[in-house]
């Protein structure tokens, strides 16, 4: 059948109803951090010509976006080890149409890139924080040093980001009993946070992710011990139920995979560093931008056509199984963080 053409008030619309107007753009695979629950300790990166270009993902921004998506997230691996994504951050900003361009990172590199990401436009940053103590902190990410984390988000916050947020990932007898010392520190530091589970991509040897799952429910248990929370409507337009903590102004937010699935308003897709558009984080469904985009004839109409197209392949949701190995072999770096 004739795919239909593309008009100017073409939206990503799937055959559930649900519009996307949320995609995590991954520009590289790489990281400078080895975390046990993102990566294996021996990691084979993709070779340079297999990674989009710049440009294409460049091109691959304004298509979406003029298809109605109005928050990009940049992820990895880790993205700021991608050389010239501040330059591709400048121009990703200036699209007429997005509302916000935030990034995740390691923090790794934020005390000489938190000013230029500001001035490029950013507006929001996430960054991965799983544990206060030096010692474990190096155990979770094998190779990362807290302080230079701890200096990143100091810098994160002089630079003047509208928001900062923590992300972490609890895993049992690992760092739980770190929960409300990373609350603490976010309510002091004036910062969100948000709580992860762990999601079963790649496959692993640190640890059996059924034996470290700790439940957001679990979680959120452990901080009401400490701290009051209020039931929160702000919303970040992504996955995380918010709470307000009594007698500070930030928040604590949940993203719970498993325990309090959220693929009924399922509004995000992801791309690969490679290109290839993910219509589900624990599905394969997928399709090939890369050869989209370096055809003979590739152009910001088809890059949108084959965006609409891909509609029809995402699915209703996931469906996480922690007793079973993982269905999904890619690892959360080459996912997209």
């Amino acid at each position: 059948m004739e795919a239909a053409l593309v008009t100017q008030t073409d939206k990503l619309i799937d055959k559930f109803g649900r519009q996307v107007t949320y995609v995590r753009l991954s520009v590289t695979d790489r990281c400078d951090f080895r975390c046990v629950y993102c990566m294996s300790e021996e990691m084979t990166f993709l070779p340079r010509e297999e990674v989009l270009t710049l440009e294409e993902i460049s091109l691959l921004s304004q298509a979406f976006v003029e298809l109605g998506v109005n928050k990009i997230r940049i992820t990895g691996g880790e993205p700021l080890v991608r050389n010239g994504v501040v330059g591709l951050l400048d121009n990703i900003a200036k699209l007429d149409g997005l509302d916000e361009l935030v990034i995740t990172t390691n923090g790794s590199q934020l005390v000489k890139l938190a000013q230029p990401l500001k001035d490029a436009g950013v507006r929001r940053v996430n960054i991965s924080l799983d544990s206060l103590d030096p010692e474990k902190f190096k155990k979770v990410t094998r190779v990362g040093e807290l302080s230079t984390v701890l200096a990143g988000i100091q810098a994160a916050k002089k630079a003047g980001f509208e928001k900062i947020k923590l992300n972490a990932v609890i895993l049992k007898n690992r760092n739980d009993d770190e929960i409300n010392r990373l609350v603490q520190y976010a309510m002091d530091e004036g910062l969100d946070i948000s709580f992860i589970e762990e999601m079963p991509l790649g496959a692993i040897s640190e640890h059996s992710r059924a034996e470290a799952y700790y439940s957001s429910d679990q979680i959120k248990q452990d901080i009401e011990q400490q701290f009051e929370l209020l039931a929160s409507s702000k919303t970040t337009g992504g996955p995380a139920r918010y709470y307000e903590v009594a007698g500070y102004d930030n928040l604590v937010g949940f993203i719970s995979p498993h325990s309090h699935n959220f693929c009924d308003t399922c509004n995000r897709v992801r791309v690969t560093a490679s290109g290839l558009l993910l219509l589900c984080l624990g599905q394969e469904h997928s399709m090939d931008l890369k050869r989209v985009l370096r055809q003979g004839d590739a152009s910001l109409y088809s890059v949108k056509q084959a965006l609409i197209e891909s509609m029809e392949i995402k699915p209703k949701g996931h469906d996480f199984k922690l007793s079973e190995q993982p269905v999904i072999f890619r690892h959360m770096s080459v996912t997209g963080g």
